[in-house]
């Protein structure tokens, strides 16, 4: 066997050993008991058309976050104004724009002027004329902050709504943000609608909680728990793997501060060597308390408990003053971001609203799953028997290049984490099409070489080579297509495309690197004299 050819076979071995692993966790029978944590776990995931549940689409009102931002802005600016002695005759929030501010004396216009613009940069101060012995202000909510305030509630919302839907057990919850301050929410082989929608309603609960470190936490493990401690764990799961790490911590069951007290967490940059961490930001009460005890606990570790799970636990180095704390760590800026985001998912920032609801029952997911498996089978089974009865021995070689790649597009799905959906089987339909019509343009090239009296070696070189510029140019364009609805599409057509796609580039893969292989192996290595086609 030449060298080249050699190569080639090891590199679709290859491919196909890759494929059949990450096929394995969708297998009937599940993984076998010796499947390494490092191999792929996730299996190919049914849509909600396959496997039955529910979909429904909320609308966070995120106005009402503006409006819970401008309230406790409100509080700042009165203990600040108490602060630097600053007497006021009216100050409240005014909708969503900013908030309306009365002084009662005017010498005490430039220190209110210094203090907002120190303070508070969010906001524009608008000079709203004169009182008797005052000065009436204005500060207008730049719109940027209050579009980023929306965006930040519309992101919590949906941190804590997909918090809950783990709780509730749902592993293939497809949760999306959509525009206008939406959020689609998909769970498959959900029973209990109105249990689920009740549970997204609730409001997570963030807890501070101290490490006890004094007591044997592998004791507390065998069920030697102390009295007021309690076991917690840090679920770390990896993006990548899928895997999951439970890390078990000892904390005692008081709770030292909770999460209502957390007016912001924002992912920030080191200025000294760029890396982030996270700010956090307490309202007066929170300020008070949270210094309080990282005095009295100077050198122990401070647990942020979120839904009964433990997301970080720094050790406090020092007392911590002014309502701010860091969370540093060895972050890498997605961490950072979605720890800033779980520690603002302490509650709902706005109420949600369900817009819209629709429930497939599990027999009729069920049916569809096997009406569409049944198709797919019939029309592979078709083409198949064509090929092989059509072109012979070249059919036979193109139904194995076939096989091969339906495996490649199923190994993809799983490897991509794509959802099946029904739509999906029928661009796997269409891809098993487009790939027998690969075959076509090159068996007919062949004939046409052999017509003219060329030997089988050069008619398998010049059909393979006039026809795929052809193969190329169709397969291409549908690609872009495909990438298109997959781009600007939803739902039922975004699961068409994924199909599609991945089918398009497995049939460029086997129905030209494949099949030449194998003509290349029979007509070279093995000496074949004769193309049957």
């Amino acid at each position: 066997m030449s060298k080249n050819l050699r190569w080639r076979g090891i590199i679709i071995a290859i491919f196909i050993v890759i494929a059949l692993i990450y096929l394995v966790p969708s297998m009937p029978g599940g993984m076998p008991q010796w499947w390494s944590g490092a191999l792929p776990q996730d299996k190919i995931h049914l849509g909600l058309d396959l496997q039955g549940g529910m979909h429904l689409i909320l609308e966070v009102e995120a106005e009402k976050a503006v409006e819970n931002d401008l309230e406790r802005a409100v509080d700042d600016i009165k203990d600040e104004l108490r602060k630097e002695k600053i007497r006021y005759l009216d100050l409240k929030r005014e909708g969503i724009t900013g908030i309306n501010v009365t002084l009662m004396r005017e010498e005490d216009k430039g220190t209110f002027k210094d203090m907002i613009s120190a303070r508070y940069r969010e906001y524009d101060i608008k000079d709203g004329g004169s009182v008797e012995n005052g000065a009436r202000y204005t500060l207008l909510l730049k719109p940027e902050a209050r579009d980023e305030a929306m965006k930040l509630a519309t992101e919590q919302a949906r941190e804590t709504i997909e918090n809950r839907i783990d709780e509730y057990g749902v592993a293939e919850a497809d949760i999306r943000l959509l525009q206008n301050h939406r959020i689609q929410i998909q769970l498959p082989g959900v029973s209990d609608p109105d249990r689920a929608k009740d549970l997204m309603k609730k409001v997570a609960e963030l807890e501070f909680k101290l490490v006890d470190t004094e007591n044997s936490i592998d004791e507390a493990l065998k069920g030697n728990v102390p009295p007021g401690r309690e076991v917690v764990y840090e679920v770390d799961r990896d993006k990548i793997s899928g895997n999951v790490t439970r890390t078990p911590y000892l904390l005692k069951k008081r709770v030292e501060l909770t999460g209502k007290y957390i007016t912001d967490a924002r992912v920030t940059l080191d200025p000294q060597d760029g890396s982030p961490y996270v700010s956090l930001s307490f309202n007066n009460q929170g300020a008070r308390i949270f210094e309080r005890i990282t005095g009295e606990n100077v050198n122990k570790q401070l647990a942020i408990v979120l839904d009964g799970n433990v997301y970080s636990a720094p050790n406090i180095n020092e007392k911590i003053s002014g309502g701010n704390a860091q969370i540093t760590g060895r972050f890498s800026m997605d961490d950072a971001k979605d720890l800033a985001i779980a520690l603002r998912a302490g509650s709902l920032p706005a109420p949600v609203k369900f817009l819209e609801e629709r429930t497939v029952g599990p027999s009729l997911g069920k049916d569809s799953i096997n009406k569409g498996f049944l198709s797919m089978i019939v029309g592979a089974i078709a083409i198949l028997i064509f090929m092989a009865i059509y072109y012979g021995v070249s059919g036979i070689i193109a139904d194995l290049s076939l096989v091969i790649m339906v495996i490649l597009v199923m190994a993809g799905l799983a490897s991509f984490k794509a959802t099946l959906t029904l739509p999906g089987i029928a661009g796997i339909i269409l891809t098993l099409g487009m790939a027998v019509d690969a075959n076509v343009l090159i068996f007919e090239r062949i004939r046409e070489e052999i017509k003219l009296g060329k030997t089988p070696r050069t008619a398998i070189d010049a059909g393979f080579s006039k026809a795929i510029v052809t193969i190329l140019d169709a397969n291409i364009t549908t690609l872009i297509v495909a990438l298109v609805l997959f781009q600007f599409g939803t739902g039922p057509v975004k699961g068409f495309a994924v199909t599609l796609s991945i089918g398009i580039v497995a049939t460029l893969l086997t129905q030209v690197f494949v099949t030449r292989f194998i003509f290349d192996y029979l007509y070279t290595q093995l000496n074949w004299k004769k193309i049957s086609i």
